[in-house]
């Protein structure tokens, strides 16, 4: 169990193709691994572990039979409790108490895709209400800790996804992105969070199909590799009828992993021009980006062209978030709960409901329009960027892991040297490229002097997935970080 733990989900997949080990074996070895550590973590909020045997004793015969494989066959998955479902599982929106019996009838892409390869369901991970800051933690299950340090957070909003990768419970397990959720978590957790070129990956929205785009929403994967995020890429890549935003582009990464980067122009941004950072931060991106020109490519420190103040930014962030939220709980309503309603608001964050109520249906289409024309300062800054280098790098999130709270309202800073940001998503700057749609990736960029892991993020030209996965395994590749996985003792 203990080798099986330290296999990707390539190598597992690989594994169960070759008769080495049984979809079966590998399932309990997972199963075990989850009930000894989750009750440090609180990663995962539901299991479904006897529909995951079945499945995997159904894969055991699809191998016996000598069936055509996915890529993904057998290999235990986890899908994040927010936006994403499967016919008979409960789905709280992101832990809000009041839906703890809200059962989903419908699949989303997300799990069409992962099984379709042939990738396992064993249950949902823990995730803020709505996705709405970039920490993990609830009014329903409380916070998921950080494998490294449980004391404190994974980071969210896909922190449950993360907590489980990182401590071996699975090889891969979904993360959702809509400012960050899977950078964060990632560059928090010493894991890989890849999420791609806007366009590339479909997403199931209704009754609003084009809600995806405002700002640009994805689904995705957490690994512990490179490879694994490469492979998942191709699982989940290439249009679906249902979303009018997805396009047909489907490319073959596989030679990303090796192709390097020798010759490529990176910039690096030590602050993307505006976030403060925190020391331990710094220091580590600082030293991490060193790779990049043992590699053959040319690093320059660059300054990306923002000019408004960080809070402008994070703030057009979270108001734009809003009307989707708000739609979100009309339909809620809809169905006979009013979550807003004195009775029932208890069960979402203080912050969330200030935005809410803050933004409001007072938030105007002349309000919208001024908040996407910054949002198109920030993505003409970056093309003009990329117009000079192939790709940008930086630190993922401005700072280390918190320490989670009691009162299922753990939150990020609301200061970084004595400047002050939104706790909730201001020490994320990747939400920036989720205004602009660039393929981006958090890796382990080291650990810091606490022992924590810090994050480096790569950003590359639309649709360009392939150079920003080859940055990402040059660096697997110089500074590989698998061994801080055994700091871990849980």
């Amino acid at each position: 169990m203990a080798d099986l733990a330290k296999l990707s989900a390539t190598e597992t997949a690989l594994a169960i193709r070759e008769r080495r080990v049984s979809a079966s074996e590998v399932m309990d070895a997972a199963i075990s691994r989850i009930e000894a550590k989750n009750d440090k973590l609180n990663a995962f909020v539901f299991t479904a572990f006897e529909e995951a045997r079945n499945a995997a004793k159904a894969a055991d015969d699809a191998v016996a039979r000598g069936d055509e494989l996915g890529a993904l066959h057998g290999v235990p998955t986890a899908m994040k409790d927010l936006f994403d479902f499967k016919p008979g599982w409960p789905s709280t929106l992101g832990g809000i108490p009041q839906l703890k019996n809200n059962i989903a009838d419908m699949k989303c892409g997300f799990v069409e895709s992962m099984e379709a390869a042939g990738a396992i369901f064993v249950g949902k991970t823990n995730s803020p209400a709505m996705g709405y800051r970039g920490t993990t933690d609830n009014a329903a299950f409380g916070p998921t800790s950080n494998p490294f340090d449980t004391t404190r957070n994974a980071g969210g909003s896909s922190g449950g996804s993360a907590a489980a990768v990182a401590s071996g419970m699975l090889a891969v397990a979904e993360g959702t992105d809509g400012g960050g959720s899977i950078r964060i978590p990632a560059a928090w957790t010493n894991t890989v969070g890849y999420r791609a070129s806007a366009g590339r990956t479909p997403l199931l929205v209704r009754p609003n199909a084009f809600a995806n785009t405002l700002p640009y929403i994805f689904e995705g994967t957490i690994t512990r590799t490179v490879e694994d995020a490469i492979v998942s890429l191709g699982v989940l890549q290439g249009a679906h009828p249902a979303d009018p935003n997805c396009h047909n582009m489907v490319n073959d990464f596989s030679d990303a992993a090796l192709r390097g980067i020798k010759g490529m122009k990176i910039g690096y941004s030590p602050n993307l021009d505006v976030f403060p950072v925190e020391n331990e931060v710094s220091e580590v991106v600082a030293d991490a980006v060193k790779v990049f020109e043992a590699a053959g490519a040319e690093v320059e420190e660059i300054k990306i062209g923002l000019t408004r103040d960080q809070r402008d930014y994070s703030d057009i962030w979270c108001r734009l978030f809003v009307p989707i939220m708000r739609h979100s709980f009309e339909a809620i309503k809809a169905s006979g709960l009013d979550l807003l309603s004195e009775e029932h608001r208890h069960g979402l964050a203080p912050d969330l409901l200030d935005w809410v109520e803050r933004v409001g249906p007072g938030y105007s289409a002349d309000d919208l329009y001024r908040d996407l024309s910054v949002r198109s300062e920030v993505f003409d800054a970056y093309q003009a960027t990329f117009a000079k280098y192939d790709l940008i790098v930086s630190p993922t999130v401005t700072a280390m892991p918190v320490k989670n709270t009691t009162d299922g309202n753990t939150k990020g800073p609301s200061e970084i040297n004595g400047i002050e940001i939104d706790p909730l998503i201001g020490w994320c700057p990747t939400f920036l490229t989720n205004f602009t749609g660039h393929p981006s990736v958090s890796v382990p960029a080291g650990l810091g002097a606490s022992g924590l892991p810090v994050g480096l993020h790569i950003a590359g030209r639309r649709q360009a997935d392939g150079d920003v996965l080859a940055a990402a395994a040059v660096m697997e590749r110089l500074r590989p970080w698998a061994a801080h996985y055994d700091r871990i003792t849980l």
